[in-house]
Parts: C-alpha cells; sequence; structure tokens
C-alpha cells in the first residue's frame, strides 16, 4: 500500500497536491481566518495605524479551531501585550536617547521574553510578544521628542490590540464551539469506518490517518465546551463516553483492514457499517445516539480474530454513549482494582524550567541572530530590510531537524508569497483606486495562505509564510501602493533572517531531536504500559488515543531526523533501530488493545511490551521475550497473542493486499 504523503521523508508534486485537498474543518478555519486579517487590515487603514501588515500577521498566530481557545488566548494576550509596553514606557527614559544603551535593553528583554517562551506556557505568543518589544524600542529610538515616542508606543500596542479585537468579534460570531467539533469529529470517524468495512481489497485507505488525531482532540473541546457552560453535563459525559468508543471502533476497524485474516465477511459488516452511518447523522445533528441496537448473525462460523474485532465492534457500538451502561464483556470481566492515575497539574513554567539549558540558550541564540540582524540594517542605513529582525522572532524553533527542515518551507514561502505580492502590484493593484479593491486583494492571498497554513504540519508552515511575504509586499499603507522597491527590500530582509536564523541553530549550541525521540519512546511503551494496566475500560481508550497522537508525533519526528546535519543528528543506524521499534508498537497496538479490553491484568500482554521496550537489543526488537508454550484455551486470546508473536519474531511483515491502511508507523 501506499504510504501517506504526510509520512513521507521527501515530498514530491503529488504528495503536495494530496496534502492540499480539503480535510474536514479546513474550510471553515481558512475562512475565518481571513476574514478576521481582512477586518484588521480596513481598520488599520480607517485609523491610519503603521504596520497593518504585521497587524494583519498576527492574526495567524491567535486562531484556533474553537472560539473558546480563540478567544481565551485573545485576551490573555491582549493583557501581556498592556503589561509589556507599560514595561517598555518605563524603560524608555533610560534607552530612547543612546543607541547603545536602547541595544542592551532589546537584547536584555528579548532573552527573557523568549526564556519565557521555551520554558512556560507562553509558547505559542512569547516570540510574538519579544518581537514587539524589540520593534517598540526601535521606534522609540527613532523619534525626536517625548509625544511622539507615546504615540509610538500607542501604535505597538495597537499593531497588537487591533487583530486581537477582530478576532475576539470574530470567533464569537462565525468560530464554531467546542461540543460542534467533537460531533462533526466522531460523526466523521464514523463513517470513514464504515466506509473502511464496506471497501474490498485494494481500496483506498481509511482508518490509519484517523488513528492518531482522530479522537485526541475531542476530549479538550469537551473540557472547553464545560468552560463554555451551555452544554448540559450530563450530554457532555455522554460524548466523553462516545469519544472513548469512537476510540475502539477505530482501532477494531484498523485491526479488520489491517491483520491477516481479520476482515470481516460482508453480512457482517453491512450492518455495521449501516449503524455506524446512523450514529454519525444523529451526531451531525448534535445529539447524540443512545440505546442502540445492533443484530448480527451467529459469530461462532467466524475466524477467532474476527469473532474478537466483531465483538469489539458491537460492544463499543452498543455503549456507544451510555455512561450508566456496563458493556456485557466488562460485566464478565475479573475485578481488579483500577490505578488511580491523575494527570499532574503543571504550573505556568515547565518542570524543567531552571535545570534545562536548552531553555537559555533557544533564548540566546534568537536574541543574537535578531540583534544581529538588527545591527546590519542599521549600519547599511537599509531600514527596507528590518523584516529580517521581525522574522528572527517568527520563525525560530527550538531543534536542528526543525530549523532545517522548516528553512526550506519559509524559503518556498517566502519566494511564493513575494511572487503572488509582487504579481499583484504589477498587475493588480495600479487598477485598483479605493481600500475596497485592496481588501479583496488581501482576501485572496490570505485565503490561500490559510489553506496551506491549516493543513498538514508537514506544509503549514509554508502558509505561514506566503501570508508574511504577502502582506509585506501588498499592505503598503492605509490603501493601495504601487512601490515595487518595498515589496523587494522586505522580501530580502524575511530572507536574511531565515539564514541568520539557520545558520544560528545549526552551528551555536545545536540541539538534536533525538533527546526528544528517545524521551517520547518512552513515554509511548508507558502510555501502553498503563492501558494494560487498569481494568477501567474509559481510561484504557483513553491511554490508546494518547498514545497513538504520540506515535504520530514519534513518526514525523523520525521524519525530521533525516534534514539534521551529520554533526548534529544520530547516526542512520540510530534512526533504523528507532523506526523498527516504532514499526513493532505499530503492529501489535491493535491486538495488545483489544487484549486489555478482553482480558484485563493478564500478565501476557505487559510481557509482550517488555519484548519492545527502547532498551532492548538493536536487531532483534522482540528477541528478548519468553513466551509460554501453554496457554489456556481461549480462542479470541489465543488468535490475538498469536499476532502480537508473529510480529515480536521478527521485523514487522507487510500487511497483506487491501489490509495495509497506509504507513506501516501507524499504531
Amino acid at each position: 500500500m501506499a504510504r501517506p504523503a504526510a509520512d513521507k521523508p521527501r515530498l514530491g508534486l503529488a504528495d503536495i497536491g494530496a496534502l492540499l485537498a480539503p480535510t474536514p474543518g479546513r474550510t471553515g478555519a481558512a475562512t475565518r481566518i481571513t476574514v478576521a486579517s481582512v477586518l484588521t487590515v480596513l481598520v488599520t487603514a480607517i485609523y491610519g495605524t503603521p504596520e497593518a501588515a504585521i497587524s494583519a500577521y498576527v492574526v495567524f498566530f491567535i486562531n484556533r479551531a474553537d472560539r473558546t481557545t480563540s478567544i481565551v488566548m485573545s485576551v490573555a494576550a491582549m493583557v501581556l501585550v498592556g503589561l509589556i509596553i507599560g514595561l517598555v514606557t518605563l524603560l524608555a527614559d533610560f534607552s530612547v536617547d543612546d543607541p547603545l544603551r536602547r541595544l542592551a535593553f532589546m537584547a536584555l528583554l528579548s532573552v527573557g521574553l523568549l526564556f519565557l517562551t521555551s520554558a512556560s506556557k507562553l509558547r505559542p505568543i512569547g516570540a510574538i510578544v519579544a518581537m514587539i518589544v524589540g520593534f517598540g524600542l526601535d521606534e522609540l529610538g527613532l523619534v525626536p521628542s517625548g509625544e511622539l515616542a507615546t504615540r509610538g508606543l500607542l501604535y505597538a500596542w495597537l499593531m497588537v490590540a487591533i487583530p486581537i479585537g477582530v478576532n475576539v468579534g470574530v470567533n464569537l460570531v462565525m468560530g464554531p464551539a467546542p461540543r460542534r467539533l467533537a460531533c462533526d469529529r466522531l460523526a466523521h470517524c464514523l463513517r470513514m469506518v464504515a466506509a473502511s468495512l464496506r471497501q474490498n481489497d485494494g481500496d483506498a485507505a481509511t482508518v490509519a490517518p484517523l488513528l492518531r488525531d482522530g479522537v485526541q482532540p475531542v476530549a479538550m473541546w469537551l473540557r472547553l465546551a464545560k468552560i463554555e457552560g451551555i452544554s448540559r453535563t450530563e450530554d457532555l459525559a455522554a460524548l466523553q463516553r462516545a469519544a472513548g468508543s469512537t476510540m475502539a471502533i477505530l482501532i477494531a476497524a484498523d485491526i479488520a483492514q489491517r491483520q491477516p485474516g481479520a476482515k470481516l465477511p460482508a453480512t457482517f459488516a453491512e450492518p455495521v457499517a449501516a449503524t455506524l452511518e446512523q450514529m454519525a447523522g444523529m451526531l451531525d445533528a448534535g445529539g447524540y445516539p443512545v440505546d442502540i441496537t445492533l443484530a448480527l448473525p451467529a459469530m461462532d462460523r467466524l475466524a477467532a480474530v474476527q469473532q474478537a474485532v466483531a465483538v469489539e465492534l458491537r460492544d463499543a457500538i452498543v455503549g456507544f454513549a451510555d455512561i450508566d451502561r456496563q458493556p456485557a464483556a466488562e460485566a464478565t470481566r475479573e475485578e481488579t482494582p483500577a490505578k488511580a492515575e491523575k494527570a499532574e497539574k503543571s504550573g505556568f513554567l515547565s518542570a524543567d524550567a531552571f535545570t534545562n539549558p536548552e531553555h537559555v540558550r533557544y533564548a540566546l541564540k534568537t536574541t543574537g541572530a535578531a540583534m544581529f540582524c538588527y545591527v546590519l540594517y542599521q549600519q547599511l542605513n537599509w531600514p527596507g530590510i528590518h523584516t529580517c529582525f521581525i522574522t528572527c522572532y517568527l520563525v525560530s524553533l527550538s531543534t536542528a531537524a526543525e530549523t532545517v527542515e522548516k528553512l526550506a518551507l519559509r524559503l518556498a514561502g517566502c519566494l511564493i508569497g513575494a511572487a503572488i505580492g509582487t504579481a499583484a502590484l504589477v498587475y493588480i493593484v495600479p487598477h485598483l483606486d479605493s481600500v475596497g479593491g485592496l481588501l479583496l486583494l488581501v482576501f485572496a492571498g490570505t485565503w490561500i495562505s490559510a489553506w496551506v497554513a491549516q493543513g498538514s504540519p508537514r506544509i503549514s508552515y509554508a502558509g505561514f509564510q506566503i501570508a508574511f511575504a504577502f502582506y509585506l509586499c501588498v499592505i503598503q499603507g492605509a490603501g493601495p501602493g504601487f512601490d515595487l522597491t518595498i515589496a523587494r527590500d522586505r522580501t530580502i530582509g524575511i530572507v536574511i533572517g531565515n539564514l541568520a536564523v539557520y545558520l544560528v541553530f545549526t552551528r551555536i549550541w545545536p540541539v538534536s531531536i533525538a533527546a526528544r525521540i528517545e524521551g517520547a519512546l518512552e513515554n509511548l511503551v508507558q502510555q501502553w504500559r498503563q492501558l494494560v494496566g487498569t481494568a477501567d475500560r474509559d481510561a484504557q481508550r483513553q491511554h490508546a488515543a494518547a498514545a497513538l497522537a504520540l506515535h504520530g508525533e514519534i513518526t514525523q519526528d523520525l521524519i525530521l531526523a533525516a534534514y539534521e546535519p551529520a554533526s548534529v543528528g544520530p547516526a542512520a543506524d540510530w534512526v533504523e533501530t528507532r523506526r523498527r521499534h516504532l514499526a513493532v508498537l505499530d503492529a501489535v497496538g491493535g491486538p495488545l488493545f483489544l487484549l486489555a479490553e478482553r482480558f484485563p491484568g493478564d500478565p501476557e500482554i505487559d510481557r509482550r511490551l517488555q519484548a519492545v521496550r527502547t532498551d532492548t537489543g538493536a536487531d532483534a526488537p522482540g528477541g528478548g521475550a519468553q513466551h509460554p508454550q501453554t496457554r489456556p484455551q481461549t480462542s479470541s486470546r489465543d488468535a490475538l497473542f498469536a499476532l502480537v508473536d508473529r510480529h515480536l519474531a521478527g521485523p514487522p511483515q507487510r500487511d497483506p493486499p487491501g489490509a495495509a491502511t497506509g504507513s506501516p508507523l501507524h499504531a
């Protein structure tokens, strides 16, 4: 089977086209960002505030899939920027008249804010705040009087306050409710499972891409819905149970597609698929299904693996959103004490904020690159390339792998955005005679950029850069601008800023992504061990969703590892070993989940997980496992363990034709 485009180390034109295809929610998200950006440009044109391009670009950073998160982030950013501007005002008296002192203050504040960006919950907007502080101090150095300095600080605050206020208004009107997003996501997953059960051998894969992030965001959306206070507590609890049931349905359907001999015959697949489609329709309507009945033929003629899949699908469907009903299979379990697993409450700062030197190094490297660019355009007396200073804050990343991989996206996005912007200046802007025409042009360019930015992480960064370069070229003031020199200089500044960040982050204290992969693999195994170590079905499904989401992150990090320079990154055999470990977990994850649901507390399940720990031998991930020769005569149990042992015995085998659903790295 073909590997999904998002999982390929190198992307071709066909892969990029696949990543640009429509996905659920993408159109709405791109439209909201576009409307907020266009309204921001309109407000800046009405009031004549400077740097309207930066104001429009801020919208990309403070917008999220749901209205609640977008509004909360916007309000928090407003308060934070107000505090920062107040701090800059206090420092202005000490720095305005002395360029060297002003540079020192800019650097110190930049380091402090970027440290918080790396080591706290300020991460989503910390770099923007640091950029605003530096920009504000720089602008203060250009004014000759206190009154103009005060006006400059006001403009710096308005540069962020305008897009924040507009974004709050747009999300109140157009932003989807968290509960609506949760229901839509669950409905989409059920429809994809129905399609996968009906598909013939060789049809396109439908389930595997949903395993890593299909259900994971639902829990967060339901928590946000609880904060909104619009939905009843009982409804949210039922939808939470539905999310866990959907996770079980996805895993069972994935096993039916991928494992040999597990595909259900049409006599079973058709009634299950029809029921799932009816359930999806109820979720689309804003409700959820209850009192579900599912009539299936007798299972005695099914193979043991097929029986396990059919029973899992039946139980998950019948008890889909019923928080009072105990599934039939769960009622027959041996009672085992469930582990009380409470997530530790995290504070504002990360646990390693003052022990991990990487936070300080990140702040120093980003500040160093930004200060170099600042001094460069000041000494060259070329203010048109001041975008190099801004770019350093917007594109700095934590690891060398991300820096190198994103460099191509940055430069490609910058050149595409600059080309679109320049073409618009030459062929479209001369025909515009009002701000209305400019807004239509901004709408078109923003929608294209937002569509790319709302896609896969493999291309989303390019969308941000397209928007950044396009805005800097086209938005030159309160009305249509025609100066190609501005577009040229700003594009040159973006390229200089990108190259400065690349050189600094790959030459000075380079951080390899290998440590993050190692820690994530350990966490992944721990998630699976917690899953098999609890008898609570809801907890098992939550651990499964978390493990599969983490699996997707590790998959992407292993792809990024190939981008690191040889002097920084891990060796090829190290990457290949981790790929094998991940592939083994991918192959055994589904059967182990069914075993944990059917036979909680079975010591043989944990014994299998011990065989794929990341500290086992590199050549044989399952080589250290000791499997007993005699087992209880439970056909489903024996069949599922046989599937697990088949993959632990050696390298993961290729899935039979028509059974695979995407990348062999999917769990």
